[in-house]
């Protein structure tokens, strides 16, 4: 008997909690803080900081071009003699270097276009900083063979990477992207000589 009262009292407090959480999520949706309204401010807020992201580098890749070709025509015009040695190897950088930020503003672009981070773009971009490094060694970079195997094996991962991601979509069917006319092709199939005696 004395369980009936506490029993009775839970299953108020029950319904109470609950009728506070369908009045508050209805309080949510009425303020514009919903579901689909808080997920839309999330699609917003993350295209605004894709802009933001492309224009800066934009930014980088104009200010870093400007600076190449003023190095290149500080040595052209200074009569460097020594194109085949470390001016050569820190230029090679500096146009990877342009090559992996401009790939970085393709990804960014992608992401606009299409609102999916594209993992081919991403693999080409660490593809291309890896052969940076291993094309252009780094003055500081010890040499050392585990080092290079490391390079070897991380370069062998991103390639064979790439290529599974390549084989996923070559095997897809692929969809039509021009209007189709309406007519279906004639049946090359049939003969002259075959219409005429059916």
């Amino acid at each position: 008997m004395a369980m009936a009262p506490i029993r009775l009292g839970l299953r108020r407090i029950r319904q109470q909690g609950l009728l506070a959480t369908g009045q508050l999520s209805r309080s949510l949706k009425v303020n514009g803080l919903g579901d689909q309204a808080f997920l839309s401010q999330v699609h917003r807020f993350e295209r605004v900081l894709a802009k933001l992201l492309a224009a800066a580098m934009i930014v980088v890749l104009v200010v870093a071009t400007g600076e190449l070709v003023i190095t290149l025509i500080n040595q052209l015009l200074g009569g460097s003699s020594h194109w085949l040695g470390n001016d050569m190897t820190r230029f090679l950088d500096q146009i990877l270097a342009l090559l992996i930020a401009l790939e970085v503003l393709q990804n960014l672009t992608a992401y606009l276009r299409d609102h999916v981070v594209q993992i081919e773009l991403v693999l080409i971009t660490a593809l291309t900083a890896l052969a940076r490094k291993v094309i252009v060694m780094p003055e500081g970079m010890l040499k050392t063979p585990g080092e290079l195997a490391g390079l070897g094996v991380a370069v062998l991962a991103l390639s064979s990477a790439y290529w599974l991601v390549r084989q996923s979509h070559s095997n897809r069917s692929p969809t039509r992207r021009e209007p189709t006319s309406g007519f279906p092709e004639p049946d090359r199939s049939l003969q002259p000589g075959d219409a005429a005696e059916g």
